[in-house]
């Protein structure tokens, strides 16, 4: 393995994390044979672990694919910011965008235009997808994750599965239930949203993780219900316009939540049951699996029900 080179201050960076290392070393060529090696590439604020399985040669020629994939990921999306933070209309269509990301991000915000979305909604997701795909192309690969800051796109060859973790809130550590998602669920792709994470959010929910089809529908789902999750109690919700937070949020001026006191039980429920209505009206059109809402002391599931809560969890991957 080469020796770690200094990151510069443009450009993708593409480091391999060895199991219990806190050291990044710069890939070029795998040669690291430990099983629980990990491809990290980060690019802007674009950062992604992925962690694939199977015989070495297939995994070393997959991190090299991801990587070439993701080299011209952040420029493509950056050259067409207007175009994914303007809101999709009834006639928009998939040919206005160009790159997969950006067509994958149109794919999943598409089918929730009514919300008044724009695609930027799906980014993440979407580009877990993009690498997700170009790491598994002609590939014999057992598993394979693409983790971009909790959203996650799947693989799972025949006979394999996954354990996911539910945080309670997106910086929390915590996994109080786990779903098991099998090879041939048809579902490869999982989102957590809400006030405490990465992205703002107009509700007030702690987190909202959905189950789906793809990383990036499963991110606009949590996004919207997230959203939902909702109460109108001014008096412990704080919001401020999110172009005060990020002057270019595709959000505008739209209040963002950056606090939730204590609330009481019956404020609790409220918003519960607005993300809840928003969670079922996704399950009923076939757009996600399950969701998982939490809010404060309370959770709420819809669709997929988590397996038994065991006493410990490490995490995706397991």
């Amino acid at each position: 393995m080469a020796c770690a080179e200094a990151a510069r201050d443009t450009g993708p960076q593409a480091w391999l994390l060895c199991a219990g290392s806190q050291a990044g070393h710069r890939v070029d060529v795998i040669r690291d044979r430990h099983a629980s090696d990990r491809l990290h590439l980060q690019h802007g604020p674009i950062d992604l672990i992925i962690h694939a399985e199977g015989k070495l040669q297939e995994v070393q020629a997959a991190y090299r694919q991801a990587g070439s994939a993701f080299a011209s990921v952040l420029e493509t999306l950056t050259s067409q910011l207007a175009l994914l933070r303007r809101p999709l209309l009834p006639g928009s269509m998939a040919a206005e965008f160009r790159g997969g990301v950006a067509r994958r991000m149109f794919a999943a915000a598409a089918p929730c235009r009514h919300e008044t979305v724009t695609p930027m909604i799906a980014v993440a997701g979407a580009v877990a997808d993009h690498i997700l795909a170009a790491l598994l192309d002609g590939r014999q690969i057992e598993r394979a994750q693409v983790n971009n800051g909790g959203d996650i796109a799947l693989f799972l060859s025949a006979g394999t599965s996954y354990r996911i973790g539910i945080c309670a809130s997106p910086a929390s550590v915590r996994h109080p239930d786990v779903i098991t998602l099998q090879a041939g669920d048809g579902l490869n792709g999982v989102a957590t949203s809400g006030w405490q994470g990465r992205s703002h959010s107009l509700g007030i929910a702690d987190a909202v993780t959905v189950i789906a089809r793809t990383s990036a529908e499963a991110d606009v789902a949590a996004t919207l219900i997230a959203n939902a999750t909702n109460v109108h109690a001014p008096e412990k919700i704080e919001r401020i316009p999110a172009c005060s937070l990020a002057a270019d949020s595709d959000l505008g001026d739209r209040p963002v939540t950056v606090a939730v006191a204590a609330l009481s039980a019956a404020e609790k429920d409220q918003a519960l049951r607005a993300g809840i209505l928003a969670a079922r009206r996704l399950l009923d059109r076939g757009l996600i699996a399950g969701a998982y809402l939490t809010l404060q002391d309370q959770t709420a599931i819809v669709g997929r029900p988590a397996d038994t809560p065991p006493a410990h969890l490490p995490g995706i991957g397991t």
